[in-house]
């Protein structure tokens, strides 16, 4: 009898668990409205404000991996700003010999600097990328350290090249790889920051480039292969890239109205998956456009008031201190934000300062955060004058008063 009670009751309970509502939560779940991180065919993702370069949205977005011609968008703006488009590039043997997609180039031709360009972005030719890269850093070895140096000061952390073209590589160093955040962190600098912004994107644009060789031999047109340009109307720019080991790759940018995003996909399926990356690419720039929206972020708090020692006061002699307001030197940026984000605003400020104090000057810092990361900063100015108590001044102050009854 004891037996038949017992599993009575485990019986019940096992009833009440199954009829209970139960919620799954995995590490993919995110905000209504969001993109869920499965929902997407590319293992490393992002969404960027190319403005600010904060990430909107990430997948995996600081995973190293191969990122194959999506390579090349650092090559052009490297080319670009180390070289003068007019300049004679000459095919080195190694450069002839690199494999397919290629230009075709042969060894001891020349070619004029700006035409290879095209060459490289438009139809993404390895021979083109090696010739590039000889002319410009002196080997393919010199012209990677530019590379990397180049990642560097733009804020790269987590990105290593090996070759001009994307091709898979090791080294002593690593694997050539880099992340999504990274990747999108370059195309930012090659259309927001760059001296030779307008140029990359001139380039990166054109549908159909016809060119020769130097000698005029030998004629080549090249089309643009980036779908992505016909896809969106406000598609400003992109590259993509395929290896064995990378897999499809793809990274662009969109602007519309004020706002500019870009868009940065690693391992986005393999053969036959060659859409995958056109699908993701979409469904990122639909949801920034859809979500997010610039906000004016001016503080609407009572500014701070601090303490002036030492100064001069309508109750001059009697008092020796006075407050002030402090108010932002400056507008603040709107911000990029989504609905249900808020700035929060510090003052970082002293409690007192020493007279004299001119309007305007600097006291102190704004801070303008994010889920606790600052975004910007903007000085704390004194919103009026306060002059200095010294001698001169209180014997002038005397006088007024009870020499010529002022």
């Amino acid at each position: 009898m004891k037996i038949k009670c017992e599993k009575l009751v485990c019986f019940i309970l096992v009833m009440l668990f199954l009829s209970a509502p139960v919620k799954l939560i995995s590490a993919a779940e995110t905000e209504p409205g969001e993109i869920k991180p499965s929902e997407l065919y590319a293992r490393s993702a992002v969404l960027m404000d190319a403005d600010s370069g904060r990430i909107l949205f990430a997948k995996s977005g600081q995973k190293e991996r191969p990122m194959a011609s999506t390579t090349k968008i650092m090559t052009c703006i490297l080319a670009l700003e180390k070289g003068d488009p007019q300049d004679h590039v000459s095919v080195s043997g190694n450069s002839a010999a690199q494999p397919k997609v290629k230009l075709g180039m042969k060894e001891g031709e020349s070619y004029i600097l700006r035409d290879l360009l095209y060459s490289l972005m438009l139809e993404s030719h390895n021979d083109t990328a090696a010739a590039i890269a000889e002319h410009i850093g002196g080997s393919l070895r010199g012209f990677a350290d530019l590379m990397n140096k180049k990642a560097a000061a733009i804020g790269c952390m987590h990105t290593y090249f090996i070759t001009p073209n994307g091709l898979d590589a090791r080294d002593e160093g690593g694997v050539h790889h880099t992340t999504a955040e990274d990747l999108a962190l370059i195309m930012r600098y090659c259309i927001m920051e760059s001296p030779e912004k307008n140029s990359f994107l001139e380039i990166t644009r054109t549908p159909e480039y016809s060119f020769s060789d130097v000698s005029r031999q030998r004629s080549f047109t090249c089309q643009n292969h980036n779908t992505f340009l016909k896809m969106m109307e406000g598609a400003l720019t992109g590259k993509t890239g395929f290896t064995a080991d990378a897999g499809y790759c793809y990274v662009g940018a969109f602007r519309q109205d004020d706002r500019t995003f870009i868009v940065a996909l690693l391992a986005c399926g393999w053969p036959n998956a060659k859409g995958y990356k056109w699908s993701d690419t979409r469904k990122l720039m639909t949801y920034g456009l859809e979500n997010y929206f610039y906000q004016d972020v001016a503080e609407e708090t009572e500014s701070p008031q601090i303490t002036v020692r030492n100064a001069v006061s309508d109750s001059f002699p009697e008092k020796k201190e006075v407050t002030i307001n402090l108010v932002p030197a400056r507008e603040p940026p709107s911000v990029l934000l989504r609905e249900g984000e808020q700035i929060k605003v510090k003052w970082d400020v002293p409690k007192s300062v020493s007279a004299p104090v001119e309007k305007g000057d600097k006291l102190g810092t704004l801070r303008y955060s994010l889920n606790g990361t600052e975004l910007f900063e903007c000085p704390a100015a004194a919103q009026r004058e306060v002059k200095e108590r010294t001698f001169s001044l209180c014997m002038s102050w005397l006088s007024d008063r009870f020499l010529f009854g002022v």
